[in-house]
């Protein structure tokens, strides 16, 4: 009898007894965003567009400088993209950005709003297959032609646009030192599809 009231005692003692607390992990730092290269941002947007529209064709592609990543290697926090609709003769801008931003700059894919389209001026829709050169490639490239250029200007911001004119027989992306190709007086073309130099304007 002493010795079954000494284990009921011992029993009562040990359900009594709180649970330990699990050792909490330690919660890893969220990685910073990471700049993507024009390629993958235009067929993340080209994904959203031909739900959009089935027939959607490229426009143009621009690189986006946003404060809270910095451009790497020809890659960007942001991008935005033009889709058309031929057919339909809709347009229809597109942004794809790392991180949330000022300037109606959201993260992941974002459709703005729909627009009418007409051909005005020389751009041209291009089909997505002609796009095989990505912007980290065209960008070693197009350093080779302005290697000198660069050394002169350093802090001069580098942009990208992709785009089809009569110009070239292929969609082109043409590098510009500035933030756009009206307050640049450097630029460099390469051939999207074949990642080959074309030209250099002054």
């Amino acid at each position: 009898m002493r010795k079954f009231v000494v284990l009921a005692a011992l029993f009562l003692t040990a359900c009594s007894e709180a649970p330990k607390p699990e050792a909490k992990k330690a919660k890893e730092p969220e990685k910073p965003a990471e700049p993507v290269s024009g390629q993958s941002a235009f067929f993340l947007m080209y994904t959203s567009a031909r739900s959009w529209m089935p027939d959607a064709k490229g426009l143009t592609l621009t690189s986006m400088a946003i404060d809270q990543v910095k451009p790497e290697n020809g890659k960007y926090g942001a991008w935005r993209a033009v889709f058309v609709s031929e057919s339909r003769g809709r347009a229809r801008p597109y942004t794809y950005s790392v991180v949330e931003s000022p300037g109606n700059v959201y993260k992941g894919v974002f459709a703005h709003h729909e627009e009418s389209y007409t051909q005005r001026g020389q751009n041209k829709p291009f089909l997505i297959a002609a796009l095989k050169t990505d912007t980290d490639a065209v960008l070693e490239t197009a350093m080779k032609k302005a290697a000198d250029y660069a050394k002169k200007f350093p802090d001069k911001p580098v942009t990208f646009l992709l785009e089809l004119t009569p110009r070239f027989p292929n969609p082109a992306w043409r590098v510009i030192w500035g933030e756009s190709v009206g307050t640049s007086n450097f630029s460099i073309y390469v051939d999207a599809s074949t990642g080959e130099y074309l030209q250099t304007m002054r």
